[in-house]
C-alpha cells in the first residue's frame, strides 16, 4: 500500500500563499478581461465616438449655466423639463442659423443660374477693374479674351462638366449632408441624456477619478473640464467679435447684405482659419465691382482683426481662465486643430492642461 502524503493544515504558510497566488492571478485575469470588455465595447461604438465627445463638449460649456438654471423654482425637480429645454434651445440655435442661410442660397439661386446660362451662351465680360491695374493689364486682358470672353459652351471646363459628374458631386453633398445631420441628431439625444442625469453624472464621474487615480486625478478631471470650458467661451467671444468688426467693415466699403455676412462671419471665426474665406469673398466681390480700395481696405482690416484676435486674444481669453501659459494655450489650439480636427480645439487646450498640472506636481 503506498503512503498517501501528510495533509497540508489549512491555516500552515503553503496554503496562505497557495491562495495569495491565486488571488493574485484571479486579479491578473480580471484586469484583462475589463480592459478586453472595454476595447470591445469602444470598437461597437467607434462611430458614435465623436458624437458623445461633441456631446460631451456641448455639456461642459453649458454645465453651470445648467446648474443655475435647475436651482431655479421653475425646474427645482424636473430634470426631464430642464434637459428639453436646453436641448431644444441648442438645436435652435444650429438650425436656425442654417436655415436662414439654406433660404437666403435658394433666393441666390435664380440669379446664379441666369449668370451661368449667360455665361454659357455669351461668355465672362472683361471687368472694368482690370483695366485699372497698375500692371499686367494687357496679359491679363488676352487671357481673358481667348479664355472667358468666349462662350463657355465649348470649352474644356464645361465640357468636363457633365451631366454625369454634376449628379456625383450631387450625390457626395448629399450624402454628407445626411451624415452631418445624422451626427447632429445623435449629439442632441446625447445631450438630452446627459442633461437628464445633471449633478449625479458629474459626481459619478468625479467619484470614479477619485476612486481609480486618487485625489488628483479628481483635481486633473475638474482642470480639464475648466480648459474645455474655457476654450468654448474664447471661441465664442472672438468669434461674437469679428463679426461685429467685420460687419461694420462690410456696411462701411459697401458689401450687400452686410449683417448677415456679418453673423455668417461670426460664425466662421470660432472655426480656426474660416473668417478669412468670408471677408476674402466679400473683398474678391467689390474687386470685381470695380471698388479697389474698398476691397484692399477691407482684407487688410479682416487680416489684421483675425491675426490679433486668434493669436493674442483668444489665448489670452483661454490662458487666464486656465492658468496656462500664452504658448500653451496656442499649441494646444493650433496642433489639435491639425491632429484632431474640428473637435481638436477644445481636445488640445484640455491636454495641455493635463501636461501643465502634471508639470507643476513634478516640480513641487
Amino acid at each position: 500500500m503506498i503512503p498517501r502524503p501528510p495533509a497540508v493544515p489549512p491555516n500552515s504558510p503553503e496554503t496562505s500563499s497557495v491562495a495569495v497566488e491565486r488571488q493574485k492571478k484571479q486579479r491578473a485575469a480580471s484586469v484583462v478581461l475589463y480592459i478586453g470588455l472595454v476595447l470591445l465595447a469602444l470598437w461597437v461604438v467607434r462611430d458614435f465616438i465623436v458624437v458623445v465627445a461633441w456631446a460631451a463638449v456641448v455639456a461642459i460649456a453649458l454645465w453651470p449655466l445648467l446648474h443655475k438654471v435647475a436651482g431655479s423654482r421653475w425646474f427645482r425637480g424636473r430634470t426631464t423639463l430642464l434637459a428639453t429645454v436646453f436641448t431644444l434651445v441648442i438645436a435652435v440655435l444650429v438650425l436656425l442659423p442654417v436655415g436662414l442661410g439654406i433660404a437666403q442660397a435658394l433666393r441666390e439661386a435664380h440669379e446664379l443660374n441666369e449668370w451661368f446660362r449667360s455665361a454659357q451662351e455669351n461668355g465672362i465680360p472683361l471687368p472694368d477693374f482690370i483695366n485699372r491695374l497698375p500692371f499686367g493689364v494687357q496679359q491679363i486682358s488676352s487671357w481673358w479674351q481667348a479664355n472667358l470672353a468666349q462662350p463657355l459652351r465649348d470649352s474644356a471646363a464645361m465640357k468636363g462638366l457633365h451631366s454625369e459628374t454634376v449628379m456625383t458631386l450631387g450625390r457626395h453633398f448629399g450624402a454628407r449632408a445626411a451624415h452631418a445631420a445624422m451626427v447632429f441628431a445623435f449629439m442632441l439625444v446625447t445631450l438630452f441624456v446627459i442633461f437628464q442625469a445633471g449633478p449625479r453624472l458629474s459626481g459619478s464621474l468625479l467619484k470614479a477619478a477619485r476612486r481609480g487615480f486618487g485625489d488628483s486625478g479628481a483635481d486633473l478631471v475638474a482642470h480639464m473640464g475648466t480648459a474645455v470650458r474655457a476654450t468654448v467661451s474664447g471661441l465664442i467671444v472672438v468669434g461674437v467679435g469679428e463679426g461685429l468688426l467685420l460687419g461694420v467693415a462690410y456696411f462701411v466699403t459697401g458689401v450687400p447684405h452686410a449683417a448677415l455676412l456679418g453673423f455668417v462671419t461670426a460664425i466662421a471665426a470660432m472655426l480656426p482659419f474660416c473668417a478669412p474665406i468670408v471677408f476674402g469673398l466679400a473683398a474678391l466681390w467689390l474687386l470685381v465691382q470695380g471698388s479697389m480700395v474698398a476691397a484692399a481696405g477691407l482684407l487688410i482690416f479682416g487680416s489684421v482683426v483675425v491675426f490679433v484676435a486668434e493669436h493674442f486674444v483668444r489665448p489670452v481669453l483661454i490662458g487666464n481662465s486656465t492658468r496656462l501659459p500664452f504658448l500653451l494655450v496656442l499649441f494646444g489650439i493650433l496642433g489639435g486643430a491639425e491632429t484632431f480636427g474640428l473637435l481638436g480645439i477644445f481636445i488640445g487646450p484640455a491636454l495641455m492642461t493635463v501636461l501643465m498640472v502634471l508639470w507643476t506636481d513634478l516640480v513641487e
